[in-house]
């Protein structure tokens, strides 16, 4: 799948508030938004061709290293929302996304975030030059 410059890669996964992912005042607990932002990143992963396994595949991880929030409205058990992960493209070996949160219904803005994911080879060393699967990745959409 080759894409434009201009228009960015991006995914989108719809999720419906579990009980389980609310605290006893009804809200969404603020450690179920990490999880909703792994799905949109496993759903980019899927889209793209940038999985887990197979950046494993290519002899990497890519751990987190930063993952932060903004929240703009709380969402509450039963509620359907859209999560939305953006790849923001950088010469640095790393993988960063940004992410919006949305109401389904009404597509309100319910939170906002961003995380940053870097490489290490199979040994658990830093690695600080794009490795070439990724290198080859980032031209085969177009990303300098």
């Amino acid at each position: 799948m080759s894409s434009n410059t201009s228009l960015p890669l991006a995914a989108s996964k719809d999720i419906r508030i579990r009980f389980s992912e609310v605290d006893s005042i009804g809200f969404v607990w603020h450690g179920s938004y990490a999880l909703y932002f792994e799905d949109a990143r496993e759903t980019f992963g899927a889209m793209y061709g940038l999985a887990y396994l197979d950046i494993f595949g290519n002899g990497y991880y890519a751990p987190l290293v930063d993952l932060s929030f903004s929240f703009k409205k709380p969402l509450t058990y039963g509620k359907q929302a859209v999560v939305t992960a953006t790849f923001r493209n950088s010469a640095a070996a790393k993988i960063i996304f940004d992410y919006e949160i949305r109401e389904a219904d009404g597509g309100e803005l319910v939170a906002t975030g961003s995380s940053v994911q870097v490489f290490l080879d199979l040994n658990y060393r830093l690695v600080w030059n794009l490795p070439p699967f990724f290198a080859e990745w980032k031209q085969k959409h177009n990303l300098p």
